[in-house]
């Protein structure tokens, strides 16, 4: 589907999942609160119009070129993938209570261990603190490490959060991907 979803279609996706884009060994495997009714709907991730994380992927240097969420499978090239918290669709991530967000970090730590991404980037600030139980966490790397993956703390790119502008996501990515490529170095010594 590449057309914008019809209001029935919209109220449709309620509950529905999207497919992670993942893959054993990548570098980031970026971890969404949950799919919203439009990304749902369309069924690729961070679809909706507005959504700041195609940009920031490209703007930060994980791609080479801005992909649209329907060339979301181009990520796995670049050793990137894409998964959620939540996998239910929902109008809004607030309808998510701090259960279904501990019970999602629990399907997260199962998807690390066995695909072994050398970092999670979580996407979503409150999502993490309350799936985590870290209500003090701050954006950017956190000291405790996932299953062995480092762990990364970037804010929701939705266009609904007015706290960030783009050049706040570009710069939040790149400090990422710059961690990322460090990270790679030292285990490659």
């Amino acid at each position: 589907m590449n057309k914008r979803p019809t209001k029935e279609e919209l109220q449709a996706a309620i509950g529905k999942t999207v497919p992670d884009i993942i893959a054993p060994g990548l570098t980031v495997l970026f971890c969404g609160i949950n799919p919203g009714l439009y990304t749902a709907a369309v069924g690729h991730h961070f679809a909706r119009p507005g959504n700041r994380f195609w940009p920031a992927l490209f703007a930060a240097g994980f791609t080479d070129r801005l992909l649209s969420p329907f060339e979301e499978k181009e990520l796995l090239k670049h050793g990137c993938g894409i998964t959620n918290l939540v996998s239910r669709a929902t109008v809004a991530a607030a309808e998510l209570d701090r259960a279904e967000l501990q019970a999602g970090r629990r399907m997260l730590e199962e998807k690390i261990s066995r695909f072994r991404p050398l970092s999670v980037a979580i996407v979503g600030l409150d999502a993490f603190r309350k799936a985590f139980d870290q209500p003090k966490a701050q954006l950017g790397r956190q000291e405790e490490s996932l299953q062995g993956s480092l762990v990364w703390l970037l804010p929701n790119t939705s266009g609904l959060n007015a706290h960030h502008r783009p050049s706040d996501f570009a710069r939040l990515f790149r400090e990422l991907r710059e961690a990322v490529r460090l990270e790679r170095e030292r285990n490659n010594r």
